[in-house]
């Protein structure tokens, strides 16, 4: 019996969201150190290592 239900593909939506900020992490303009601390967050805290880069990372001219 195979039932998954929607956890895959949120798994899934995670990764992307987190690949996503990884990218736009090394592409901002921060320091190295801000850079490393905000990919460490990122990638021990998946889900809210996303929020808070979505929320409170560096602008880079991007309307909020």
């Amino acid at each position: 019996m195979m039932h998954y239900g929607y956890n895959g593909l949120i798994g899934v939506l995670v990764l992307a969201g987190d690949i996503w900020a990884i990218l736009n992490i090394f592409q901002s303009s921060v320091s190295n150190e801000k850079k490393l601390i905000w990919i460490i967050a990122v990638v021990l805290l998946p889900v809210l290592g996303l929020l808070l880069w979505y929320f409170l990372g560096p602008r880079n001219g991007r309307s909020s």
